[in-house]
């Protein structure tokens, strides 16, 4: 069972205000998986995590729309003291190891490069990688460059 799967379970019950079984599948989530991946995150329809969801970890306020890819040993979270966390548009794709940290947003169908470290805004149609994370390209499309369609489909 991947970690987006569990998570939508644990999701549902928590939306149904039913107690303690939403921990219980988050847990489950964490020792299948490895993965923390908060009922309380709102996560829209169509995303998924690549390989199961190995080593992603997402914070709980954190907000993903929809049609989204989200590959193994990703972070998505705020940082130290400070309240705000990432904020991710419909029809990203974010690479293998990517952090992305902070109060920032990334516009629809951008690409987040493996390993980058984000703690600025992307803009929409763009693609950011390296360590700080830059935008290297704007004005993708973004089914030309990846296959994530596909992937959200199947």
């Amino acid at each position: 069972m991947t970690a987006t799967k569990l998570y939508r379970i644990a999701r549902k019950l928590y939306l149904l205000n039913i107690p303690i079984l939403p921990r219980l599948v988050y847990r489950m989530i964490y020792f299948i998986n490895n993965s923390h991946i908060h009922y309380e995150t709102e996560i829209g329809e169509g995303t998924k995590t690549a390989y199961g969801g190995i080593s992603v970890v997402i914070h709980k306020r954190s907000k993903i729309r929809s049609n989204c890819v989200i590959e193994s040993c990703v972070t998505i979270g705020g940082k130290s003291e400070k309240k705000g966390v990432p904020r991710i548009g419909n029809n990203v794709f974010i690479g293998t190891g990517a952090k992305i940290l902070g109060d920032i947003e990334v516009g629809d169908n951008s690409i987040i490069g493996a390993n980058a470290v984000v703690i600025k805004d992307v803009p929409k149609n763009s693609i950011a990688a390296g360590v700080p994370a830059k935008v290297i390209r704007e004005n993708i499309d973004i089914n030309k460059e990846t296959n994530l369609k596909r992937i959200v489909s199947s």
